[in-house]
């Protein structure tokens, strides 16, 4: 299958490799001209064509239906590359959104591209850096006749059942069999998105307690406690014995203990733990249905203070974050 894919940032160029890994060919597009040539050179077989701008890309897509992928911060230059393709589209073709989009944006945006009968399909792309290899966890809202032109691309995208054992009582035939695949059919559009923007509210809460768990066990050396309440713990080490067999252990901890194996004291890292969006708009969502996130609220509020004085908890935050999505603090 052909796909166009528009942003070759972290992630979007990953996904242009890993899909011609699968025998698919991409036509590529970014306006640095060098990370154009870098996914061509990188795919496989011969299978990226590099295109100079979205009218370029448009036209060397071939087939009944034109499919291009957006790949894009979540903003304006979204926006922009919607607008742009919903000129250069007709009746039939597919546009996706696999950035971080607001769900809301998706609502409007399928409703305008469906008047001249284009389908929108949002994704909510989960994996980071390590998606090349690893695969993209992939929550999506679409048509169901649109999710089903595009299932190639996103079962190859997909990582797959892995070693990963099987849930007890998923036989129903209510339950997708996709979800074990790693990607699911969330609903119409704007529901893949809303669905990976609560998982990002949930991502907070669960890198900020790992975070104020570190701090407080490394505090414990702290000149403030009587000296016979003092434990000089080794957080390397405490990182590494949870992720086996511990309750805890998740991909979060690996990060965790590959981060402080390599300097426990994270000294590389400020702590300015910046926010991508997607944890505003959950409490936002959660005030609109008046339902509680007290979790995820606090978590979003300490990263507005780690930008104003931090400490080893923030430093924790930023150890995670570089590791799963590459994301470097921002410099004052």
């Amino acid at each position: 299958m052909q796909i166009g894919i528009v942003g070759l940032g972290r992630m979007g160029g990953n996904i242009a490799v890993r899909l011609t890994r699968h025998g698919h060919d991409v036509v590529v597009y970014d306006r640095d001209p060098s990370a154009v040539e870098k996914i061509v050179a990188r795919a496989e077989g011969g299978r990226a064509t590099g295109a100079s701008g979205e009218a370029d890309l448009a036209s060397k897509l071939q087939g009944p239906k034109k499919v291009v992928w957006l790949m894009l911060p979540a903003g304006d230059i979204t926006e922009q590359a919607v607008k742009t393709f919903g000129d250069l589209f007709g009746k039939g073709d597919i546009l996706i959104d696999g950035g971080n989009s607001y769900y809301k944006d998706d609502l409007r945006r399928a409703a305008a591209l469906a008047e001249k009968g284009i389908d929108y399909v949002d994704v909510g792309t989960s994996g980071g850096v390590w998606g090349l290899e690893r695969g993209y966890c992939m929550m999506y809202g679409g048509t169901p006749a649109a999710a089903s032109h595009i299932d190639p691309i996103l079962s190859a995208l997909a990582p797959g059942k892995g070693d990963v054992p099987v849930t007890p009582g998923r036989d129903k035939e209510s339950l997708d069999p996709r979800a074990e695949q790693g990607y699911l059919h969330c609903g119409p559009a704007g529901s893949g998105h809303f669905v990976k923007m609560v998982h990002n509210g949930i991502e907070y809460g669960m890198m900020q307690a790992f975070a104020e768990g570190f701090d407080v066990m490394k505090s414990k050396d702290s000149p403030l406690l009587p000296e016979n309440e003092r434990f000089p713990l080794n957080m390397a080490d405490i990182a590494e014995v949870w992720r086996r067999g511990s309750v805890v252990s998740s991909w979060l901890l690996d990060l965790t203990a590959e981060a402080m194996a390599k300097n426990g004291e994270l000294s590389e890292f400020s702590g300015q733990v910046q926010d991508s969006g997607e944890g505003r708009w959950t409490i936002e969502a959660a005030i609109e249905e008046s339902v509680p996130v007290p979790v995820m609220t606090a978590a979003l509020f300490t990263r507005f203070r780690s930008r104003t004085g931090n400490n080893y908890a923030e430093k924790v935050l930023s150890a995670m974050r570089f590791g799963f999505g590459g994301h470097v603090e921002q410099k004052k």
